[in-house]
């Protein structure tokens, strides 16, 4: 089992800046992919971001790169998101997710990951 705690949300201006954490607990983090995703009221929930393995190779949304970018701390057990740049449209819950990653996987559907935060509420003000 992993558990996971996401913190960090808050109102936050549009063009500003947010760092959401991801603290694990349990089983090796280092062996999950760690994927972050946003649902905003009324969608379905989205991949935003994904740490596919403890060598750092990432991915991003189209709608978040150049903005967003993920990394971890495998020693700390946590992974980030630092978010620069915030659009009103990027108001949503963030999730962070844990997964074992294959080459048959991609890591950006939810069904991909078999744990989840509680998700933090991040809200961009225009």
């Amino acid at each position: 089992q992993v558990q996971l705690v996401e913190s960090g949300g808050g109102l936050v201006q549009a063009g500003g800046s947010l760092r959401l954490s991801c603290a694990a607990s349990g089983r090796t983090f280092s062996s999950y992919a760690m994927g972050w995703f946003r649902q905003a009221p009324g969608k379905e929930r989205e991949f935003v971001a994904v740490n596919r393995y403890s060598g750092d190779i990432t991915y991003y949304a189209d709608s978040v790169k150049g903005r967003f970018t993920i990394s971890r701390d495998n020693g700390k057990s946590t992974a980030y998101l630092q978010m620069n740049s915030l659009k009103p449209e990027d108001t949503a819950v963030y999730y962070c997710a844990a997964g074992l990653f294959s080459s048959s996987r991609s890591m950006t559907r939810p069904y991909e990951y078999n744990y989840w935060g509680q998700g933090t509420q991040v809200t961009v003000s225009s």
